[in-house]
């Protein structure tokens, strides 16, 4: 349900409400010809896949022209719902299968999402340097910061330093390890009270 999001996102445009709104048609729809959410899944779309991506925005609101990847965008999660969030943030989501790219293509397209831009490429490609590097438990955090360590921008305007926002659930000790000193980790059950939030968290790392 769009209430979900209403309610802990209460300053959101009349435009921003109806993409939102307009996401669970087109997800089924999609999803219906390529899978890219578990049929279980897609009745929760709204609490497990909109409203988890937008826990990034809950750590880090982005200014204006921050460029931001998504990596293993699966079918646009979290790089669709935060697009819309931030209009004026440039978006590029990549994944390495082409099928999960055209979905997030159709539905950004559907819902006129100009700030976004979606292809099938793996990580260690691109060229281009972002702020930020988001991305919802793609890997273990150690591979994936090797595939994106040498993408983050120096040039810094933001109220926290560029640097990778991933959202994980679960014991993340073992994983971090390596990482501790320099981790800020965030938990999403501050912010949502919803049962599914309760493990889930934003592991912030400073680039």
């Amino acid at each position: 349900m769009i209430s979900i999001i209403t309610n802990y996102f209460p300053d959101l445009t009349e435009k921003q409400i109806e993409q939102f709104s307009a996401l669970q048609g087109l997800y089924e729809h999609w999803n219906a010809q390529i899978n890219v959410i578990s049929r279980k899944d897609i009745e929760s779309l709204y609490e497990k896949h909109v409203l988890h991506s937008l826990g990034i925005a809950k750590v880090m609101k982005f200014k204006p022209k921050t460029r931001i990847m998504d990596v293993g965008c699966g079918g646009g999660f979290p790089g669709i719902p935060l697009a819309i969030l931030f209009p004026e943030c440039s978006f590029y989501l990549v994944d390495s299968i082409g099928k999960k790219i055209k979905v997030v293509n159709e539905i950004s397209s559907a819902i006129g999402l100009s700030n976004l831009r979606a292809e099938h490429k793996r990580a260690e490609e691109v060229k281009d340097k972002f702020e930020f590097i988001i991305s919802r438990a793609v890997t273990e955090f150690p591979a994936f910061y090797k595939w994106v360590q040498n993408k983050v921008s120096k040039e810094q305007f933001n109220n926290l330093p560029n640097g990778i926002l991933y959202l994980k659930g679960g014991d993340l000790t073992e994983e971090l390890k390596d990482f501790k000193k320099r981790i800020v980790l965030y938990d999403l059950k501050d912010h949502f009270k919803e049962e599914f939030f309760e493990t889930k968290k934003v592991v912030y790392l400073p680039m």
